[in-house]
């Protein structure tokens, strides 16, 4: 017979277990202003708590008798229980897997100079452990909850036996798959890729912003984003510019007349260099690197700067300020192209 009683208990238990969550939320709110894994269990984790505190409550509290529920119905619902159960513990482990991390992320994020190498490095490391991390606990769950069926059980020795067989034909199924998650493994942990990385792909050039176990997304230079498989970086040849460092080379060539006074052109480029902030005030050189067969010379102007961002943009300011400086005062330099006649050649 079904007790009122019984219903209102339900009802009080699993009203309060949320409560209880709510009031331990609260706490980690105000903890999280100085504790970062406070804060970051409050972002992740509030849900996921709320649903394991309510099932747990409901767990708890149900009893068929008190309910005036069937034998057959009680262990229908007690089944559906225990894989809510599962699922709800799973989200929340899964959430505070990622919470912890968070704490560890936060901080690499943070590293600037010559430590950011290592900490990129670090970051798809644990970028990459965590999803396998994820993807184990949610099969381990659907384990359990498929074992939480009679019918299943029975079934395990059999399909035990037959273990080896159904594993080659998933593995043959699953190669390109299970050689993607191997090769994002492997970029990640011989540190040939990084998160924030510079690297030139298919002659596009940009950072790498996203690195999972099948595929890595490439944030170009105009904001697209060229999204390949991760097998492609272990497969074919590419470039990172930041594999030992951040610094890069900024390279700008300037074809010009013989008669271009390349001393004083060094002395202005050094005096524009040393003003302009993108510089990191280490390497540059102005040298004469070829005499073209068109008449002109070749000037290579090179100048270090903190990242490849920083170079693009340096290397279009000396650019321009190059052109600016052999147009303004030395006219008489500018490439022109000599053409001898037989008029020209007979008043020689």
């Amino acid at each position: 017979m079904q007790s009122p009683a019984g219903w209102l208990i339900l009802v009080i238990a699993v009203i309060g277990s949320i409560l209880l969550v709510e009031l331990v939320r609260r706490v980690l709110n105000r903890v999280g202003r100085k504790w970062a894994f406070a804060r970051h269990l409050v972002e992740h984790c509030t849900w996921p708590a709320f649903t394991v505190a309510a099932v747990a409550a409901f767990n708890l509290a149900f009893a068929p008798g008190t309910l005036g529920v069937s034998q057959d119905a009680a262990a229908t619902v007690n089944r559906a229980l225990g894989i809510v159960t599962i699922a709800a513990v799973t989200w929340l482990i899964v959430q505070a897997n990622y919470a912890l991390t968070d704490v560890v992320l936060e901080r690499l994020v943070r590293i600037e100079g010559e430590r950011n190498r290592r900490a990129r490095r670090i970051m798809t490391q644990i970028g990459l452990v965590r999803r396998i991390a994820a993807a184990v606990i949610i099969v381990i769950a659907i384990g359990a909850m498929l074992f939480s069926f009679p019918q299943v059980r029975a079934l395990g020795a059999g399909i035990l036996a037959s273990a080896g067989i159904a594993g080659a034909i998933v593995g043959i199924a699953a190669q390109p798959t299970i050689g993607n998650a191997l090769a994002g493994l492997q970029l990640a942990f011989s540190d040939a890729l990084r998160l924030d990385d510079v690297v030139v792909v298919e002659k596009e050039w940009g950072r790498i912003e996203e690195l999972t176990l099948t595929y890595v997304v490439l944030r170009l230079w105009d904001e697209r984003r060229l999204v390949l498989p991760v097998s492609y970086f272990t497969q074919n040849p590419f470039e990172n510019w930041t594999r030992h460092g951040s610094r890069v080379l900024a390279v700008v060539f300037l074809r010009v007349d013989w008669s271009v006074p390349v001393p004083k052109l060094r002395e202005a480029l050094y005096e524009f260099l040393q003003g302009n902030p993108l510089w990191d005030q280490k390497d540059w050189t102005l040298q004469v690197t070829d005499v073209l067969p068109n008449g002109l010379v070749e000037l290579r102007a090179l100048m270090s700067a903190a990242d490849s961002p920083s170079s693009w943009d340096l290397k279009c300011d000396v650019r321009e300020f190059l052109v600016n400086y052999v147009r303004d005062n030395y006219p008489e330099s500018l490439p022109h192209f000599r053409v001898e006649t037989p008029e020209s050649r007979a008043q020689k």
